[in-house]
């Protein structure tokens, strides 16, 4: 069995350096600047969909204000950018204080609202976005309120391809990790809180503490999504905490929930189709509203994916391998 696993997962690293491989070598074989800004803004919010993907997929924590720890790390390093510099210390400087920052918030979101149910919780922490954006709009002195305000980034992220490079290799380091978190101890007991919390308590587990824990590692991920958008736009404002973002990253995360690799997939499908339609809309009249359209290509997926994108399709390969690995087994034994 352990020579099994160990299979698999020297499988699944391969298929994943594959795919790195390609998309490394993607920027030298298209060079345009748009395609470019569209894969790295891809990334990022793959970034975001696996932070988001940590909370609903391994957990079962629904939560309506995630944008909260995206926007802290979007306004951490408009800030300090803004305000002192734009070196690549200043930079980095400031994506640790909003890591800092959004394990504190999420710390206190988590103590304050996670005992209660997963409703309640979900309504909660929209509040605590609400009273996030208001604050970011009310502090003028600091935010610039509504309008936002413009910051110098380093000259090394000036160029679109270098940029494209680091935001690739933030995004196979953050899965990385986030891969072995889910399949450590710590991740298969949040994995036994979303699928029965009471037979979970009743095995001695504090469940409020693990999911504290969870609300502390997906806040900083999203975070560091943030402070990697605001490099891409070079921009900040109060949408950064808007419902829109964080209902951007629960739509990726249901394409593929519980998989990590199916927000990347998720996040790939939104923004190109979001994309593609907004390109539509300049040529075509009835694409004017091309929200309409992308909710229905949404309605599309969830029907013949209900289990995700990601989900679905792996319940396709274990019914067409089933059979497979049954007629191996009986020639073995005949």
């Amino acid at each position: 069995m352990l020579t099994l696993l160990n299979k698999r997962f020297s499988g699944s690293l391969t298929v994943y350096g594959i795919m790195s491989l390609i998309l490394a070598l993607y920027p030298l074989i298209n060079d345009s600047r748009s395609a470019m800004i569209l894969v790295t803004k891809i990334f990022i919010f793959g970034i975001f969909a696996i932070s988001y993907d940590l909370l609903l997929g391994y957990t079962g924590i629904v939560s309506f204000g995630h944008a909260i720890f995206f926007g802290i790390g979007a306004y951490a390093v408009g800030i300090m950018m803004h305000n002192y510099g734009h070196s690549i210390g200043v930079l980095l400087l400031a994506i640790l204080i909003g890591l800092i920052i959004a394990a504190l918030i999420s710390y206190l979101v988590g103590m304050l609202s996670l005992r209660l149910k997963s409703h309640y919780y979900a309504m909660l922490t929209l509040a605590f976005a609400g009273l996030f954006q208001v604050a970011a709009e009310k502090w003028r002195t600091l935010t610039k309120g509504g309008e936002g305000f413009t910051f110098t980034i380093p000259d090394l992220l000036m160029d679109r391809r270098s940029f494209y490079w680091i935001a690739l290799a933030v995004l196979i380091v953050v899965f990385l990790l986030m891969r072995r978190f889910t399949v450590s101890p710590l991740g298969r007991v949040l994995q036994a809180i979303r699928e029965n919390e009471q037979r979970t308590r009743s095995l001695g587990f504090n469940l409020v503490h693990y999911k504290v824990i969870a609300s502390i590692v997906a806040g900083m991920v999203a975070a560091l999504a943030g402070s990697m958008y605001a490099v891409t736009l070079r921009f900040v404002n109060t949408s950064v905490f808007s419902t829109d973002i964080t209902l951007d990253a629960l739509l990726m995360t249901i394409i593929g929930v519980g998989t990590l690799y199916g927000g990347l997939i998720g996040s790939a499908i939104i923004e190109l189709a979001h994309n593609g339609l907004s390109n539509l809309a300049k040529t075509y009249a009835i694409f004017d509203r091309w929200i309409i359209f992308f909710g229905l290509l949404y309605i599309l997926i969830v029907m013949v994916f209900p289990l995700g994108i990601a989900g679905t399709l792996r319940q396709w390969w274990k019914k067409w391998r089933s059979p497979v690995l049954e007629r191996r087994v009986e020639k073995k034994w005949h």
